[in-house]
């Protein structure tokens, strides 16, 4: 009898999301129920101190005292998250072959990716976020036009500040620019919307905050990364020199996002993981880089396919049912699963990530999940 080897697994692409993929009820029904996902999550927001715990409590309250869309809850939710979603599917056994962040998502997959150590990105994280809280007030807006379609109307502090897809431009700025732009768009017939921000990231508008961050970028040991990363800032394997350059980390929430180009780069073939085809995972809450995924040309030349481990409404019963779905999807595309952590943990509670229990030895292993994180 001859045997037929089975076909290779088919290679995963984790794209984590940034600004805007929050939502209220984020996450909640992996809180507490799926080990890995809430040690990842406590584990970052312990690292924050107090403001860590109010971050958190406001993420799980039904009326949170400070709006999750506020770049103090945002950003370090956002973050956390997405590590958590990414330390998730790893706990399982799946090894990507590279990660695409959208903004402070790329932030998240350089530390999957082991190029900073999560302490460290952390306090850098802290630095940003305090920053950005004192720029000036502002926002973003996505627009059904592609850039150069958009220059009648941009101006000196409201510039593009993400290209996500040929005809889906984000605009960026404070306020009241932005809004007198949007304005001249309705006139014009341009169809927009505005995305959850409250500031105006990628735009000039938070350059000297950024810029005030670099002593903290300083600090970092920035490593070779184990798992590729595509940057959405050069549109190629994030490498020296912008790799260890704390200005390059420093100043992304003020360049323009190219997640379009990033993402060009991956599906055709043009980078070190091959032409696909992939199984491109959003690790992150929200679905908004797999709408933008599926709508890609080659997604569907290639033969690739998408899915996000997170839904796009609060619910219990939906995050358990996304997770079966990536689940199966993998499974289906060669993936040998390992077993899931079954039992529920307790979540540290109101009090914060001070009252938890000590760890057990199984726990103190789940938390090694960064010396891990990229291996092949």
């Amino acid at each position: 009898m001859v045997s037929i080897d089975a076909p290779p697994p088919t290679p995963v692409v984790l794209m984590l999301p940034g600004q805007g993929s929050q939502y209220p009820g984020m996450g909640h029904g992996l809180y507490g129920t799926e080990a890995v996902f809430t040690r990842v999550v406590d584990e970052v927001l312990e690292l924050l101190g107090a403001e860590g715990r109010r971050v958190r409590d406001d993420w799980l309250a039904e009326r949170p005292l400070v709006d999750l869309d506020d770049v103090t809850r945002a950003q370090p939710l956002i973050f956390a998250l997405d590590i958590a979603y990414g330390a998730l599917l790893f706990s399982w056994g799946v090894r990507p072959a590279a990660l695409v962040g959208h903004s402070a998502g790329e932030y998240a997959a350089a530390v999957l990716a082991g190029i900073m150590k999560l302490p460290d990105a952390v306090a850098a994280l802290d630095a940003r976020v305090r920053a950005l809280a004192a720029a000036p007030r502002g926002g973003m807006a996505s627009v059904a036009a592609s850039p150069a379609m958009l220059t009648p109307w941009l101006t000196s502090q409201v510039v593009v500040g993400a290209v996500n897809a040929p005809l889906q431009t984000m605009i960026a700025g404070p306020e009241p620019q932005l809004t007198a732009v949007t304005d001249a768009l309705t006139a014009g017939s341009v169809t927009w919307m505005r995305a959850k921000a409250t500031t105006g990231f990628h735009s000039p508008s938070v350059e000297a905050a950024c810029a005030s961050t670099r002593p903290a970028y300083e600090r970092i040991d920035f490593k070779a990364p184990r798992t590729v990363v595509v940057s959405g800032y050069t549109a190629r394997p994030l490498a020296e020199p912008q790799l260890s350059d704390p200005d390059f980390w420093a100043m992304q929430p003020a360049r323009t996002v190219l997640f379009h180009a990033a993402l060009t780069h991956l599906l055709d073939g043009a980078g070190p993981v091959g032409g696909g085809p992939f199984l491109l995972v959003e690790a992150g809450p929200g679905e908004g880089l797999s709408l933008i995924a599926r709508r890609h040309q080659a997604v569907t030349r290639n033969g690739s396919a998408v899915v996000p481990l997170s839904p796009v409404r609060a619910g219990a019963q939906l995050d358990a049912g996304q997770l079966a779905v990536v689940a199966g999807k993998l499974r289906d595309r060669g993936h040998r699963l390992g077993r899931r952590a079954p039992a529920p943990v307790e979540p540290a509670g109101p009090g914060g990530p001070e009252g938890a229990t000590a760890p057990s030895a199984r726990q103190r292993e789940d938390q090694r999940w960064t010396a891990r994180a990229g291996a092949a």
